[in-house]
């Protein structure tokens, strides 16, 4: 029998490849954003195991975008938008069928609150910085 310990763990890892695999999906794919999936299996591996830690942290995945977000070192006008498109096409699709008038004022403050976020918070890189800040942290 498994103990509960080893059977979270167990779980946390395979959390962490299947968001990894979607991470993955979403850096090829353009209609789905890859970063926020890193993150997660970032947590998830870092919850889980040492070994499989070390593993994510030496991947080009996790210094191109958890590092790259963890010290707001910006984005690409490019970047933005597309995140920002397919975010807002969630927040339309969810203030069209959500019934309750109050929940579709919270999403529309929430989705306001992304817009300047992205725009006021994340700095904008021209894409010859972001390959620059890309390289630099590769090179760590």
């Amino acid at each position: 029998m498994i103990p509960i310990k080893n059977l979270g763990r167990i779980l946390l890892i395979i959390t962490g490849f299947v968001s990894f695999g979607i991470g993955v999906a979403g850096v090829i794919l353009p209609v789905l954003p890859g970063g926020p999936f890193f993150l997660f299996a970032a947590y998830c591996f870092g919850k889980s195991s040492e070994r499989v830690e070390n593993w994510f942290k030496s991947t080009t995945f996790y210094k191109d975008y958890v590092v790259r977000i963890k010290e707001n070192t910006g984005m690409t006008l490019r970047e933005k938008i597309r995140i920002n498109v397919i975010a807002d096409a969630f927040i339309i699709f969810s203030v069209i069928y959500v019934d309750f008038i109050f929940v579709k004022v919270i999403i529309i403050i929430l989705g306001l609150i992304k817009h300047y976020y992205f725009i006021k918070v994340i700095p904008t890189l021209t894409p010859k910085e972001a390959k620059h800040v890309r390289e630099s942290l590769r090179n760590r």
